[in-house]
């Protein structure tokens, strides 16, 4: 189902929504995470428009495709954006010795989870030390889902995306002149070689975006249409602050 959003509204809406709340903050600028996916560029380059103030950081951890960090310069590139790289390796892998974890074994979610937060960490780091706001690229249909590490990629202070679908996110990407490869590129968060969104999820963008939004969802059974909505109650959580105990 394709979006019927005015794309041109949706970029202003988003910018002067980054402005407003840039100069409410008082704060200097924007740092976010591109990875070279569709998600992360098109957050940084809303940013940009906004503002010079806005740095894009590339934070390998581990293994990181050549493709992605190619598709992430380019973007940088194009877009005039300042960047810098921190490789996360040595570190993910001091947190590997400390905890005791076989460096060799397959990554897990609980080590998956380390990547996504030592991105967080140094994302605040550069947040604080240059007076900026962390960007978060989260989309609405991954917010929903869970799809994301509490207090890694989740540990934002603003999510320009969170009401755009997956699918109007890559019309967006369209719209601000991205290139195909981008748009067309295989969603993965890179936390580990082979993983992808769908893959994760067990289902398509198209029916995630279907069955987020309350349309119809084609070609899912009963069964993983049930599933996916317990996983949407489930990770509730994740999407509100943690609970304080009345008294």
């Amino acid at each position: 189902m394709k979006s019927s959003r005015d794309n041109v509204e949706i970029e202003k809406k988003i910018i002067e929504w980054l402005h407003q709340y840039l100069t409410n903050s008082g704060c200097k600028g924007f740092i976010v995470a591109v990875s070279g996916g569709i998600d992360s560029c098109v957050t940084a380059v809303l940013c940009r428009r906004v503002t010079e103030a806005t740095l894009a950081l590339i934070l390998p951890c581990g293994p990181m495709s050549t493709e992605d960090v190619e598709d992430a310069i380019n973007v940088i590139k194009t877009f005039k954006i300042e960047h810098r790289t921190y490789d996360l390796t040595p570190a993910f892998e001091a947190m590997l010795s400390t905890l005791t974890a076989d460096r060799n074994a397959p990554v897990t979610i609980p080590l998956a989870n380390i990547k996504a937060r030592l991105r967080m960490v140094t994302l605040y780091y550069e947040a604080n030390r240059l007076d900026r706001l962390v960007v978060g690229t989260g989309n609405r249909t991954e917010l929903a889902l869970g799809f994301f590490t509490k207090y890694g990629d989740g540990g934002v202070d603003l999510l320009p995306l969170g009401n755009l679908l997956k699918r109007e996110v890559q019309e967006l990407g369209v719209h601000l002149g991205l290139p195909h490869t981008i748009i067309t590129k295989t969603p993965s968060p890179g936390l580990w070689p082979g993983q992808t969104d769908e893959g994760e999820l067990g289902a398509s963008y198209d029916q995630l975006d279907d069955l987020v939004s309350g349309h119809t969802t084609h070609g899912l059974t009963k069964t993983e249409i049930k599933r996916l909505q317990s996983r949407i109650s489930r990770n509730l959580h994740k999407r509100k602050l943690p609970p304080i105990c009345p008294l």
